[in-house]
Parts: structure tokens; sequence; C-alpha cells
């Protein structure tokens, strides 16, 4: 077969970033329905707190499983079952009736969101160029933010046309049908697809390979014996708990603080969270930039820790702000910094997990979602013990420092097994 315009891969990395779209349009507009949903079940903002955590947990205990399972039975039916799991759940959240059944229904869908990105990290290990990985990761990541920042203002309008209940079940058709799209033209492995057998033979040649002796299963004990995987699993919480906040709370935290109607106040939430597609594409590059360079460890590194500083002034900077520009400027420079992590985290994952790849990045993510879950919570209650939300930004400034520092210790071209 002769090489194509367009390489098989690519195709690939555009299904997968479509994907993070949907994945964060799903996950984004709960906190524009937040008025809606309080008013019709008659919730709390602590109650409402606990259905964005109860995403973030279902999401946290589902990691290393589905994890697991995309190494196991392949990214293929792995990705096209969680993805049709979650949007049936995301289709019910429209019809709930009280408190439970919508924390049921959110922990579920979060439960199902679980298997997105290790799937597309089983994925890349067998079908992306060590060379290429990084930009692919920071392409990917970044369909989430844009996903979510097109969200934020959109679903609004449609809340107000159609209202909240419905806005829910089209999200759940769109889901659906890529879920179908995925499982009838993705393979597990190039040498399963038809491609040019210039492509094929590239992929195989460039793509990393396991060392001699590697073993083929991997144990809960190695997972916790690694010192790469508690670090990995630190930083990614600081990277969460700074995140989550732009995905939860800073539409409601935005809205009221500076008196915005929803559309202005979705408008204005969107843009740190374009800032976070900035973030992801930055740091790809510098991530394969620096690796062609031949420094594999700086390659890693360097991103990462230049985002969590960033990130540490942004969210102290947004707590101080008085005018809705500067607040914006200093809260996008935050998400911006959090992002710029996401591509060294998950590279890290793929290089020392190979074909494991799928576990090692389930176990990361799950303890980045504690960080989502802590926060689902922490804004909400630490404004009501303290009568107001300082603590959970100083805290969050703090965890970016101490993550700084967790970088220093991460050695990527060690394997699970020897550090």
């Amino acid at each position: 077969m002769k090489q194509s315009l367009i390489p098989k891969r690519y195709w690939l990395v555009f299904g997968t970033f479509l994907l993070t779209i949907i994945l964060y349009i799903d996950r984004s507009c709960i906190s524009v329905a937040k008025e809606g949903i309080t008013k019709d079940l008659q919730l709390t903002d602590k109650q409402f707190g606990w259905i964005l955590s109860a995403f973030a947990l279902g999401y946290a205990l589902f990691q290393v499983p589905s994890g697991a399972m995309a190494d196991r039975f392949g990214p293929r039916r792995i990705l096209s079952c969680v993805v049709a799991f979650w949007a049936t759940f995301t289709g019910l959240t429209g019809m709930a009736w009280n408190f439970l059944s919508i924390l049921v229904c959110r922990f579920l869908f979060g439960a199902g969101e679980a298997g997105a990105f290790p799937g597309i990290a089983r994925a890349s290990f067998s079908w992306i160029p060590m060379k290429e990985r990084g930009i692919v990761t920071g392409i990917n990541f970044s369909g989430s933010r844009i996903g979510a920042a097109v969200a934020l203002p959109l679903i609004a309008m449609v809340i107000k046309t159609i209202g909240w209940r419905y806005s829910f079940m089209i999200q759940a058709c769109i889901g659906l049908s890529w879920a179908l799209f995925w499982f009838l033209w993705f393979r597990d492995d190039p040498t399963q697809k038809n491609i040019s057998e210039e492509e094929k033979n590239y992929i195989l040649q460039n793509r990393q390979q396991l060392k001699p002796g590697q073993k083929e299963k991997i144990s809960t004990g190695i997972l916790l014996k690694s010192r790469n995987m508690w670090m990995v699993m630190f930083q990614y919480f600081a990277s969460n708990f700074t995140f989550f906040f732009c995905l939860g709370w800073a539409f409601t935290d935005i809205k009221n603080r500076f008196q915005l109607d929803a559309f202005y106040a979705g408008l204005w939430t969107g843009i740190p969270l374009l800032g976070g597609a900035a973030g992801n594409w930055i740091a790809g590059f510098m991530v394969d930039s620096i690796y062609k360079k031949g420094q594999w460890q700086l390659s890693r590194r360097l991103p990462a820790m230049i985002g969590f500083a960033l990130a540490a002034v942004g969210v102290t900077g947004f707590l101080y702000m008085e005018r809705i520009g500067p607040a914006i400027f200093f809260l996008t420079l935050a998400i911006l910094g959090a992002d710029m992590t996401l591509s060294p985290s998950w590279s890290v994952c793929v290089d020392v997990g190979k074909k494991h790849a799928g576990a090692v990045s389930g176990t990361m993510n799950m303890a980045g979602n504690i960080g989502s879950f802590i926060t689902g919570l922490a804004y909400a209650y630490m404004k009501e013990w303290t009568g107001s939300v300082q603590s959970y930004f100083y805290v969050a400034a703090g965890l970016n420092v101490l993550a700084i520092f967790a970088w220093m210790m991460i050695k990527p071209e060690k394997t699970l097994e020897e550090y």
C-alpha cells in the first residue's frame, strides 16, 4: 500500500483530540447548569460541591482498573465501551429527580470517564513514535481545554433555550456516536490496520521498545515501591487541585464576584481554559524539542517545573485582583501553568510504564483526581468555615511549589522496577 497523503496515526490523534473535546464538554457543563439544578432539586452549595466531587471520586477510583483493562483488552474495545457508558450517564443526569439520584449519576459518569486518558495513553504507546509523544499529548489535552472553553458560553445558551435537562441528553447522543466511530475505525496496533508499509515500519522502528527482561504483568507492589510513581502521583495531585477549580467553581466564583449574567460569566471563565490549551501546546513542543537534543530527563522536568511556578504565581494573583480583567489574566496564567505539567506527566507514564502505560497513567490520574475530589469540597467548605476562599488559594499555591521539588526527583529513563 502506498503512503497516504495524511498518515493514519494523524487520524488517530484527530480522533482522540475529538474525544477529549467531548470529554470536557460533558464534564464542564455541570457548573453552567448549577443554577437550574440547585433550584429544581432544591440543593445547597455544599450539596452541589458533593455533586462535583462525586464525579471526581468515581473518576479517581476507576483509573487503575480502567487503565489495566486498556492494557489487557486494548484501547479499541475499552475506549468504545467507556465512552458509551459515560454518555449514557450523561443523559441520565438530565433525568435526575433529587440529590441522591444526581449524585449516583455523576459518580458513575466519572467512573466511565476514568478510562479515557489511560486508554489514549495505551493507544499512543503502540501508535506514536517516541519523538512525537510530547506534542501528541499536548494536542490531546488542549482539546479538553478547548472543549470546556467552548462549552461554558455555548451550554449557557442551550440551557436558556431548552433547559438544563435536555442539554445533557444532547451530549449523550454525541458521545454514543463517537464510541461507534472508534470501534469501527480504530485497531489496537498498526500491524492490524490497513496502512502503508512505509508508515508501519516507521512506527515500529521508532516507538518505545520494551527492555529485555521487563515483566509482562505489573503488580500493585511494583507500583507502590517505585519512587517515580509516588512523585508523579503527588505532582499530578497538585496540578488537579489547581485546575479543577477552573472546571468546577470558577464559573460560580466569577459570576458572583463580578456580578455577571451566565453567558458573560461563561465567556470570561472560558479564557483561562484556552490558556490551558496553549499551555499544553507549549509544553508538548518543549518536551519533544528538548528530547530531540538527547536530554530525555530534562525534556520532562523543565516544562513541568516552569508550569508549576506559573501556577503558583497565578492562583495567588487571582485571589487579590479586584477587577475582572487582571483577575482573568492571573487565572489564565495559573491554568496555563498547570496544563504545562500534563504533557510531561503523561509522557513519563508511557516512559516508565511502556506496555503497562494504561495502568501507570491510571494510577497517576487516580491521585490527581483525588485532588479534584478534595477541590470540589474544599472550596465550598473553606468558604463556609472561614468566611472567605483565601485559604483554598494559599493551599493551591503551596502545592504547586512543592510539586516543583517532586519533579527534581523524577527519572523518566528508569523503569518502575529500577526506581
